[in-house]
């Protein structure tokens, strides 16, 4: 437990934890809630007719047990492109101890159980954006406090300690998209939050993002690199004198398009790396698994097995395998099914991809670890054509937002001019952390200054939300453990910081009226 003591952090050190409100129905030790809860959202934030106030049923949880009530911060947790089960017991749950928290997290609109739709038309998803997302952020807190509007929660916070009018702090949190959401939302709504933890935050829209690929390599070491390399080098020609059997060995003959294939492939790497927005060998890289595909290739390469069978053994064995990847999530004609499911996430995904923020992972021109077949002309860039032949149906500004990614490639002018919170360089109080060896870190705000602090946590198997979560990611560490880092006290050094600034915005804005949206 780290031993900071000042301004907010010292009245709470001082209280013992009585949960007097309590709504935890673990089903696991992995969350600290899965009780789903419901709330009613305006289905679209931007419809200027008061009319047009379609509403949908959106998924929320709730954790009580270390709420320091009346006046304890509420902690909003932010749930992303994935079907959200509950508060995960990660480091949240550690902060939420410290403080006296209440932690709150609301699934993402479309995504898990809460879909405006039953069928997923293109037509039907043209709610879907980041920015009618912060818009049901902050309904949702300002309904959940119930100070400024008649609440649409069957019992808010100020209801169960029967009062009104009166106001929590409030800190966000998110990892990756949602950590980009973390950031967006303290730009947006700065009088709705003291601060923001943006851990992973993706808030840059890179189109041709080949410092992925790069991190990749460098994140692997000249030994797998090579090893990774030739790899990719045999299987090139493989696809090319046969590349039914090839497919075969890696249980993906369903990926008939040979870019949605490469594409896999290219993710089985990067999962060693990351944690959650991407693809096979890379993802290894990402959520902090490096030696899962690095140590089968350098003893095959050493021993002069054939690296491809090596390959092929950890794809099926890691990533399909324990990591769980679908090869139907790289399937064009899979992501075209309409039908709205908790399976549902990777046609949502693909959609705010191709409409909003891009992050193209393509080969480098030079010394790429992916094929260099993997460019804005193959998957995943093939993978935005399938929303063309519905074009009639999206509204004006993502249709020209979809024309300028497949026809224009002016992407980022185009993202940044539909989309100003892309800009983070006017926000204050919000926190940005990255994992040295993350792919994604180059998408991220990696450059600190005074009112936004950003802090590279440097280690070997430091990834994907290496803060909240420990590493690596698989299996999943209790309360964030940093115990199997190979520098916990990096990791320790880093989460001291967050709470320093957690502590200090908080103290700064506990007196502070705060306003209606």
């Amino acid at each position: 437990m780290m031993k900071l003591m000042t301004r907010y952090s010292l009245c709470v050190s001082l209280l013992i934890f009585i949960p007097t409100l309590t709504h935890s129905a673990n089903s696991s030790t992995n969350y600290l809630t899965t009780q789903q809860l419901w709330f009613s959202q305006t289905l679209d934030h931007y419809s200027p007719y008061s009319q047009d106030r379609s509403q949908f049923q959106q998924r929320y949880y709730e954790f009580l047990d270390f709420f320091r009530s009346p006046d304890g911060p509420i902690f909003m947790v932010i749930c992303g492109e994935y079907t959200c089960k509950g508060i995960k017991n990660d480091y949240i749950a550690v902060l939420a101890k410290k403080f006296g928290a209440a932690v709150v997290s609301l699934e993402h609109r479309y995504y898990g159980k809460s879909s405006p739709f039953k069928q997923l038309t293109t037509q039907n998803l043209r709610y879907l954006s980041s920015k009618q997302a912060l818009f049901d952020l902050a309904v949702f807190r300002q309904s959940y406090q119930a100070k400024c509007t008649s609440s649409q929660i069957s019992e808010s916070l100020n209801a169960k300690l029967n009062r009104t009018k009166e106001e929590n702090p409030w800190f966000v949190f998110g990892v990756s998209y949602p950590g980009a959401l973390s950031a967006w939302f303290r730009l947006k709504f700065p009088h709705l939050t003291c601060g923001s933890l943006a851990s992973s935050a993706v808030v840059l829209a890179v189109y041709n993002f080949t410092e992925f690929d790069q991190q990749v390599g460098e994140s692997a070491g000249p030994e797998c690199k090579a090893a990774l390399q030739e790899t990719t080098k045999l299987i090139d020609q493989k696809l090319v004198t046969n590349g039914k059997a090839l497919k075969a060995s890696f249980d993906a003959t369903d990926l008939r398009i040979d870019g949605d294939f490469l594409y896999f492939l290219a993710d089985a790497a990067a999962t060693a790396v990351i944690d959650m927005i991407s693809a096979v060998s890379f993802l290894q890289f990402q959520y902090g698994n490096p030696d899962k595909v690095c140590k089968p290739l350098v003893e095959a390469k050493k021993a002069g097995d054939d690296l491809v069978d090596a390959y092929a053994k950890y794809v099926k064995e890691y990533y399909l395998g324990d990591y769980g990847a679908s090869v139907q999530s790289y399937n064009q004609n899979y992501l075209k099914n309409t039908t709205a499911s908790e399976d549902s996430s990777d046609r949502l995904w693909w959609f705010q991809v191709c409409t909003e923020v891009a992050y193209f992972q393509v080969a480098p021109s030079n010394d790429s670890v992916r094929s260099s077949k993997v460019d804005t002309r193959q998957s995943p860039f093939l993978h935005c054509t399938i929303w063309t032949s519905a074009k009639m149906y999206l509204e004006k500004a993502s249709f020209l937002m979809l024309i300028q990614l497949i026809y224009t490639m002016e992407a980022p002018k185009l993202l940044v001019r539909n989309f100003p919170c892309l800009n983070v360089s006017f926000g204050s109080k919000i926190v940005f952390t990255n994992g040295s060896q993350d792919p994604w870190r180059h998408a991220s705000k990696q450059a600190s200054s005074p009112d936004m602090p950003s802090y590279t946590i440097t280690c070997s198997n430091c990834g994907h939300g290496t803060d909240m979560r420990g590493c690596p990611q698989s299996p999943f560490n209790i309360e964030g453990n940093e115990k199997n880092c190979t520098s916990p006290d990096a990791v320790h050094k880093v989460r001291q910081k967050i709470v320093e600034h957690i502590d200090l915005w908080l103290s700064e804005c506990q007196d502070t009226s705060r306003s209606c949206i």
